[in-house]
């Protein structure tokens, strides 16, 4: 039995729909976006649209600084990063644009 033929009971709506369909739903509300809406992936880089203190290393990071290869997390609004100076950094999506 594939997942074209599975159906999932939807206690909101209160009908039977194709599994397939409510796994499509999931994966595009758990897309993590950047603060202008652009899908954001592993690897990309983003630019910082504000200037952040950040709690702990007694630095701020400049509005239009840079950072490369991020990760996504479990939390859409978040993503793992790492900066020069700041190992082990998460950052807000609504604080950076896709590059």
């Amino acid at each position: 039995m594939s997942v074209d033929d599975e159906y999932i009971y939807d206690e909101e709506s209160g009908e039977w729909r194709p599994a397939a369909d409510i796994v499509a739903e999931a994966e595009a509300a758990r897309q993590v976006r950047d603060a202008a809406g652009n899908s954001l992936a592993d690897g990309d880089s983003v630019t910082l649209i504000k200037d952040l203190k950040v709690k702990g290393a007694n630095q701020t990071l400049k509005q239009g600084t840079v950072i490369r290869s991020i990760r996504l997390t479990d939390n859409p609004d978040e993503i793992d990063c790492r900066h020069e100076t700041i190992k082990g950094l998460v950052l807000r999506t609504e604080f950076v644009r896709k590059r």
